[in-house]
């Protein structure tokens, strides 16, 4: 593996690149050598989703499932934040049943997570993906043990330069989750904000994967 991608909607079957690729139980494809397996906030629908939790139970217990997301929490859209909250809540459980990391969509609800990681005791690697908040929300999540994973925004935003020097190297992925743009683009944006080789940023993240989704 050369390249890791923390979170991708699309298969690219590029041998240099492990891809952790986003599945929905509601349309699966088991073709796909490794993936993460959840519900979305945006897509919680409560006439399946009993069978939906089902689904995900049984990809858990599959080795091509290496984690379970995306799933978290949203405070911009409609649905309600208490039927979110026991959604995800469901999740976790599940991540715990089968030892299986989380990734995590979260937008504008970073206290609410942090407590649930509290009062739940969140025993499994919790990883934010495509992060793009400030250095103070950055700290608050590292030091409550989040891993937070950068992509778009760190492509996109030069100002969450300082947010991604400041987040410690064990601490961080790299992913392009629906971009155009080339994970390699990504690795080598990541390599020049941290002044190393890309190979060291591989290395970084290599070392990652094997603690979060190898331990």
């Amino acid at each position: 593996m050369q390249y890791f991608n923390l979170h991708t909607h699309k298969f690219t079957n590029d041998p240099n690149v492990l891809e952790l690729v986003n599945q929905y139980p509601w349309e699966f494809d088991d073709s796909i050598p490794q993936y993460s397996i959840g519900i979305h906030p945006w897509y919680i629908d409560e006439n399946r989703l009993e069978n939906d939790l089902r689904s995900i139970e049984e990809k858990l217990q599959l080795p091509e499932c290496i984690a379970l997301g995306e799933c978290g929490l949203d405070k911009r859209i409609d649905i309600p934040m208490d039927l979110q909250v026991q959604v995800f809540e469901q999740q976790i459980a599940l991540a715990e049943k089968y030892k299986k990391p989380l990734v995590l969509h979260l937008v504008a609800a970073y206290q609410e997570l942090i407590e649930i990681k509290n009062r739940l005791q969140i025993s499994v690697p919790v990883i934010l993906h495509g992060f793009s908040k400030n250095e103070q929300i950055a700290k608050q999540l590292v030091d409550n043990g989040c891993y937070l994973s950068f992509g778009k925004y760190l492509l996109r935003n030069p100002e969450l330069k300082n947010v991604f020097l400041s987040v410690p190297n064990d601490k961080f992925f790299l992913e392009t989750d629906t971009i155009e743009e080339s994970l390699e683009e990504v690795y080598q944006l990541a390599s020049i904000y941290k002044s190393c080789s890309v190979a060291e940023i591989q290395a970084i993240t290599t070392a990652n994967f094997y603690q979060v989704f190898k331990s």
